[in-house]
């Protein structure tokens, strides 16, 4: 493994920044979450045009730049670093790797090229609030998450024109702007229990309150959540025309293995998003114990302040370290660590997101105390961190069962699985089985 980046690298990362410096500051960001698509659209379009941001590691014969999940981590963390509210992650993360992995050679002649110049925006759509699982990065994917035939998921039935959907799903990331929507369905009844996924193109007319008018029986609705800079909506489908995401009869095998494949990149560009966002929390944070005053001295010359500061940095740095090899993991292609076939190490992504996690809701938290009373108001952006850290848990959390998943796919303990219960917290299989916050660190 070569640690160094290269000249390309440090470009995009450089390029990158000098422009969300100029476009993106936190009254840009309070005002773009404010606006219908949650974003600014005339921003997104330069990232996507000038920069060819959400086709970074998509083939150049798909209209993508041709890069690899690494080049997509260091752009998430320079839009963690601006806490920049944009399509990116769902579309570049989610939507188009699913498409490039399991759509037939039609469908990704139509829509990579459009998603990766960013005339397109796509999502994932998991009912349930499941993305996690859906992902394999909390517990195994080939259990019922996608509804197993019962209330409360998406099914999907065969029509003569193609597919209908009939369900309903909440917290889709942009999933009330995507134009495309990659959705996760149950089909097959009883019998055939099975879990595919169906490409539903949607429309881009605007409607009432946020909704936006889509194809017949598609209704989506922007919902209110922690963390306005991650936009996500509920979408209820009545009868929704669809098309089976890739040929054939579908393989339930197939769509795990891409899903599982698909949350590993994810996860690392979300540890390098969270990265870039800690690594501005604390800039800011030295910054002000620099400036700040207190019984007659800078508070940044207090001992106490200094030690806090320094056991961040050596957080900071110890979770950047980990989404770089978790990046660099996804996208080897069979060296290292990864193995024959070019898969990444198991638990590494899972891992980094952990790390990332609980290092931004650590910074953000001191972040928040050492600012004093005015980190606590509406007006400074401390408040944009500290959302982002509460809302990327709950979306892709909680960290212990990050970690006792990661312990599971490695095979750290002989005796039995390590699993989470059914409550959220850390379950046991086996008498060797351990609780995985103690056993499994970073």
């Amino acid at each position: 493994m070569d640690a160094a980046f290269t000249e390309e690298q440090h470009e995009i990362r450089r390029t990158l920044r000098e422009l969300l410096l100029k476009r993106c500051g936190p009254d840009g960001v309070k005002a773009a979450v404010r606006t219908p698509p949650g974003y600014d659209q005339e921003l997104w379009r330069e990232l996507a045009g000038r920069l060819g941001l959400p086709g970074l590691a998509l083939p150049a014969a798909y209209g993508g730049v041709g890069c690899s999940p690494t080049e997509l981590a260091l752009a998430c963390e320079e839009t963690g670093r601006a806490v920049l509210p944009s399509p990116l992650i769902a579309t570049a993360a989610l939507a188009a790797p699913l498409i490039l992995a399991l759509g037939s050679a039609r469908q990704r002649e139509g829509l990579l090229s459009a998603l990766a110049t960013g005339e397109l925006t796509g999502t994932l759509v998991v009912p349930g609030g499941q993305l996690a699982t859906a992902l394999a990065l909390t517990g195994p994917n080939d259990g019922g998450w996608a509804g197993g035939g019962r209330a409360g998921g998406i099914q999907a039935r065969p029509a003569d024109d193609g597919w209908r959907l009939y369900g309903e799903a909440g917290q889709v990331l942009a999933g009330h702007t995507a134009e495309v929507l990659v959705v996760a369905a149950h089909t097959g009844g009883y019998a055939r229990s099975r879990t595919l996924l169906f490409l539903v193109r949607a429309a881009t007319a605007d409607g009432p309150d946020g909704r936006r008018d889509g194809v017949p029986g598609l209704l989506r609705t922007r919902q209110t959540a922690l963390d306005e800079t991650r936009a996500q909506a509920r979408l209820e489908l009545r009868e929704v025309p669809a098309e089976l995401l890739g040929e054939g009869d579908g393989d339930e095998a197939a769509v795990t293995a891409a899903l599982a494949a698909t949350g590993v990149v994810a996860a690392a560009a979300l540890a390098a998003e969270a990265v870039g966002t800690a690594d501005a929390a604390l800039t800011r944070t030295v910054g002000h114990v620099k400036e700040r005053e207190q019984f007659g001295r800078l508070i940044g010359s207090f001992q106490a302040v200094q030690h806090r500061l320094a056991d961040l940095y050596v957080r900071l740095q110890a979770a950047r370290s980990a989404a770089y090899y978790a990046a660099w993991s996804a996208g080897s292609n069979g060296s290292g660590a990864a193995g024959a076939d070019g898969a990444a190490e198991p638990g590494a992504a899972a891992l980094a997101l952990a790390q990332a996690l609980e290092t931004l809701r650590t910074v953000a938290a001191e972040t928040v105390q050492l600012h004093g009373g005015i980190g606590f108001t509406w007006e400074h952006e401390a408040q944009l961190y500290f959302k982002r850290a509460a809302g990327d848990e709950l979306l892709l959390g909680p960290v212990h069962r990050l970690r006792a998943r990661a312990a599971e796919e490695a095979g750290l303990f002989a005796g039995g699985a390590v699993r989470a219960g059914a409550d959220g917290g850390p379950g046991r299989s086996g008498p060797a089985a351990v609780r995985a916050p103690e056993a499994v660190d970073v």
